[in-house]
């Protein structure tokens, strides 16, 4: 296997010498809260576009096994894509890239759209550092965090060129999203090419019991999008009613926005951890009023998922206490604590047992 051996050049002013740092060294830092040893291979395959600036890169993450549906995905997106895509480091690994390589070369919008890095390493599901791989290297000011088996239906780009106040508020800083949905029938969620590409005919199928929000056996992970609102809106509305288990899939600036905590490994509680701390910062979850998202069925480890899970669910449970309290000094310090930006802080980390005394005697 090829690593890369490239090195960063750092512009130093007036005649000192320039200061090269080696790839690796950069790379390792960045991601350092990750389990070690990880190799971060950058680039491994560039598209050859050059992308718009203000355009959306969906950023996402794979593994071998998911291949035939990420190139469903590129095909439908024909836009840009930063994709980390794990290798286990064992016997197998030189077979995976192969079919990596494979992959890439079978579909011709791969080449024009979409930006490969590779993590190698024996860590299975280090799911937000990869999350975090993808958006580091995505080459737009605004990417969109996306499972891979999830299809955009509507042709989304289109929609954000023609609403100026969607692109005004991701100007501004905040998240916008996508309502997500799936079918009550596992077996009509296979084909996306079957798929409603438009809101009436979501609605449609919605009231006929054929469609129905994402995971609706678990509420807390999406009904704060208001789906009752969404279906009779045409225009975007701010989410008001946010709690530390929503997980809906938003587009952000990539300057400014808060990384994804690389300390969760595994299923369960890392992109809620990840979109809590977006939310705790002050940035405000905004609904888009025409696009959606449909989850493509495909069965799923559940007994790995029980066991990670329960490890998740207690770090989470802590990690949000630190983050309130790290945040809440922040704010003080920076003297945005009575600012509009502390409004989201206040609301959930009063939740907190203790919370409110605590922050008494930082003030």
């Amino acid at each position: 296997m090829v690593y890369s051996n490239q090195v960063l050049n750092w512009k130093t002013p007036g005649t000192y010498p320039d200061h090269e740092v080696e790839e690796d060294a950069v790379v390792h830092k960045v991601f350092s809260n990750t389990i070690q040893p990880s190799k971060v291979l950058p680039y491994y395959f560039k598209a050859d576009r050059e992308f718009d600036p203000e355009s959306v890169t969906i950023t996402t993450l794979i593994t071998f096994d998911r291949y035939p549906v990420f190139s469903k995905l590129v095909t439908n997106y024909q836009g840009p894509i930063s994709v980390t895509i794990h290798i286990n480091d064992d016997e197998n690994r030189d077979e995976n890239l192969s079919k990596l390589h494979d992959m890439y070369n079978s579909n011709p919008y791969m080449k024009e759209f979409v930006d490969v890095h590779v993590v190698v390493d024996k860590f299975d599901r280090q799911f937000n550092m990869w999350r975090n791989v993808a958006r580091f290297f995505a080459r737009s000011n605004y990417f969109m965090m996306l499972d891979v088996d999830f299809h955009i239906c509507t042709n989304l780009q289109h929609h954000l060129s023609l609403d100026p106040e969607a692109r005004r508020l991701m100007k501004s800083g905040v998240a916008v999203l996508l309502p997500a949905f799936e079918y009550v029938d596992q077996e009509d969620g296979v084909d996306s090419t079957t798929f409603p590409k438009d809101k009436d005919s979501v609605y449609k199928l919605v009231q006929e019991k054929k469609l129905t929000i994402f995971h609706d056996f678990f509420l807390k992970g999406h009904n704060a999008t208001d789906y009752e609102r969404w279906y009779k809106t045409d225009s975007v509305y701010k989410v008001t009613a946010y709690q530390h288990s929503y997980e809906p899939y938003v587009i952000l600036k990539k300057e400014g926005s808060p990384w994804c905590d690389e300390r969760f490994v595994g299923y369960g509680a890392n992109k809620a951890a990840c979109l809590f701390e977006i939310y705790i910062s002050g940035i405000d979850y905004y609904v888009l009023p025409h696009d959606f998202v449909i989850h493509q069925s495909h069965p799923y480890k559940e007994e790995t998922r029980k066991q990670e899970r329960k490890y998740n669910r207690k770090l989470y449970q802590n990690f949000q206490e630190e983050v309130c309290f790290r945040y809440a000094k922040s704010f003080i310090a920076a003297n945005t604590w009575t600012q509009p930006k502390a409004d989201n802080l206040k609301q959930q980390c009063s939740k907190i047992k203790g919370f409110r005394i605590a922050m008494a005697t930082f003030q």
